[in-house]
């Protein structure tokens, strides 16, 4: 199964040039490895509507089926990934967050600060990693195994029923 992903990077510093944005490539090499694609790619600063209406855009353009956001997830006063996220889901798909928080709490007591959140908006899940490369790579590989199944549930597709 194929599956399309979008790339949204969260950052004021890499959205001006001032510093190469990490998370977003490393993101895009670990779906390479799943033999999956990167249909949309972006670099964004830390601002809440021009997120939102990134996120819909993309949500509602049928292009990908994942939206993985980058960055401001924690507690700056910058931080409004979540925030955004909240704003455009239609349904919240809370396991996923709480999985890569359990998961990150085992390497780090950094992970109770972070927000991030997972929902979906029509045919397309959406979930917010953390800004780092590293943090942002864990955090994805953890979902990993549940992708290809939640991808097909959203397509409806009638296989869906037998991968349990």
């Amino acid at each position: 199964m194929t599956i399309r992903f979008g790339i949204l990077t969260l950052s004021d510093r890499s959205s001006r040039g001032q510093r190469a944005d990490a998370s977003g490539p490393a993101l895009a090499h670990l779906i390479g490895t799943q033999n999956w694609s990167v249909a949309k790619e972006a670099i964004l600063p830390d601002e809440e509507s021009a997120i939102r209406g990134t996120l819909i855009e993309w949500a509602d353009s049928g292009d990908v089926d994942v939206i993985l956001t980058t960055g401001g997830t924690g507690f700056a006063l910058r931080d409004v990934t979540p925030e955004a996220t909240r704003a455009v889901i239609q349904r919240d798909a809370p396991g996923l967050a709480e999985a890569m928080r359990t998961a990150s709490l085992v390497k780090t007591p950094h992970a109770m600060l972070s927000r991030a959140v997972a929902g979906i908006r029509g045919r397309t899940l959406i979930v917010n990693l953390p800004g780092s490369p590293k943090g942002a790579v864990e955090n994805l590989q953890t979902i990993l195994p549940v992708l290809p199944h939640a991808v097909q549930l959203l397509r409806d597709d009638p296989a869906s029923e037998s991968s349990h």
